[in-house]
């Protein structure tokens, strides 16, 4: 007589965690009519998603997922809110026949693209048989950096990625410029209109 032992790591206990937990904020912030809660259980939801990309081992999602998801975006949207209802109006469910057809076509699309694209972890793909495979032997000696991808990210295309941090930078304040100082006041003095209605 056999007895089988399964064995769960605890790394993935943990990776199913936080995926029941992504689950779970996703579908509080589809009931929720309340703004507020909707951009709290979003920035939430970007810091599950940011844990979850460092339990993967990639370290530099988790970091701009964090910043831009769970920081800026909830800085900008909360600012956005004061020019706003604090509820969302109730809308009448109907049909979009339009626009199914074109979400079920857009699917079909991207399902039928992947019919080509090698299987995972395919040596013999072109992402890594070619240069994909001088990073993984080159890295090591060149970085003293663990993560590959994150060697990549912060010295080979260390200027790309500081273009990038500068991009999200000015549009940020470019959204808080729009907003405006003055605004808010009649912003604040809309939405409480918008409440009496």
């Amino acid at each position: 007589m056999s007895s089988f032992q399964t064995h769960i790591s605890p790394l993935l206990f943990l990776d199913l965690s936080l995926l029941t937990m992504l689950v779970l904020v996703a579908f509080a912030m589809l009931r929720s009519r309340q703004l507020f809660a909707v951009v709290m259980l979003s920035g939430i939801y970007s810091l599950l998603s940011a844990a979850f990309f460092v339990s993967l081992d990639a370290v530099d999602v988790a970091f701009t997922e964090a910043a831009v998801g769970a920081g800026v975006s909830t800085v900008l949207m909360l600012g956005g809110m004061l020019l706003t209802a604090r509820r969302e109006k109730p809308v009448t469910p109907g049909r979009a026949p339009v626009a199914l057809a074109v979400v079920l076509a857009t699917g079909a699309a991207l399902i039928y693209a992947t019919i080509d694209m090698p299987a995972f972890g395919d040596p013999h793909s072109p992402a890594n048989s070619s240069i994909g495979q001088m990073y993984v032997d080159e890295t090591p000696n060149d970085i003293a950096v663990p993560n590959i991808v994150t060697a990549v990210l912060a010295s080979y295309r260390g200027f790309d990625t500081l273009g990038e941090t500068m991009v999200i930078f000015t549009a940020g304040v470019a959204v808080i410029l729009l907003l405006g100082i003055g605004s808010v006041r009649g912003g604040r003095r809309i939405a409480d209109r918008d409440e009496d209605e």
